[in-house]
């Protein structure tokens, strides 16, 4: 990994676990608690790819397990996370823009529900049952609706930051990720911003051309 996407998601993960160990798991929901950590690994991972996704998650994960008030064995939530950042990385958009909602919500969805599930499967390996007592249904229903409401606020973010970090001319065209904004917000429409404003500037500039050859002709004569 190169050092920018190292001190990025570095430093992206680490805030992202104070917001969600200070003020997320404070608020006492019913149910589960909405993943922000999940979010950021997803955010990065539609960039980086699934290599990198993958040690983000591990990463991620591993910080999880050993931060207090965690009552689990360490490692558990780094093999969740781990799996969830390669699973997503494989879903990053060829083009590296997303221009419909469906496919990103769809993957927060499922990592959401993956991530429950695996957690609860790894704990009753070593002997962890209080996803029982709790209800894995209704963990699995919360979970999922908390972090689809949180994640067009998150993800997208995440997405312009990790460009930004990569010099990638995507964000420069697109005004710092507005194709990832659109791609959220506008449920499917395909808008492209960026394209927009590029097609503006040309036949700006081809209007200032012609003018300026037609004042040379006049000129001239």
């Amino acid at each position: 990994m190169r050092f920018n996407r190292m001190l990025l998601s570095t430093t992206l993960v680490i805030v992202a676990l104070v917001v969600q160990v200070t003020v997320l798991a404070r608020l006492q929901l019913p149910g589960a608690v909405p993943d922000l950590m999940l979010l950021v690994v997803l955010g990065l991972a539609f960039v980086y790819g699934h290599v990198s996704g993958a040690f983000i998650g591990f990463g991620a994960g591993l910080l999880a397990d050993l931060a207090p008030p965690a009552d689990h064995a360490a490692g558990r939530y780094a093999l969740v996370l781990c799996l969830i950042g390669y699973l997503a990385g494989l879903a990053k958009p060829e083009s590296g823009q997303l221009r419909s909602a469906t496919g990103p919500m769809v993957v927060v969805v499922a990592a959401a529900l993956g991530s429950t599930m695996l957690y609860a499967g790894v704990g009753a390996l070593v002997g962890d049952t209080s996803a029982r007592h709790v209800g894995i249904g209704g963990l699995l229903f919360t979970s999922a609706l908390y972090d689809l409401l949180l994640a067009p606020f998150v993800v997208p973010l995440i997405m312009a930051l990790a460009r930004r970090a990569e010099n990638d001319p995507l964000a420069d065209t697109q005004s710092g990720g507005s194709d990832v904004a659109s791609g959220w917000m506008s449920s499917g429409t395909g808008l492209s911003i960026g394209n927009q404003r590029g097609g503006l500037r040309l036949k700006a500039a081809r209007s200032r051309a012609a003018k300026a050859g037609r004042i040379k002709g006049v000129k001239r004569l």
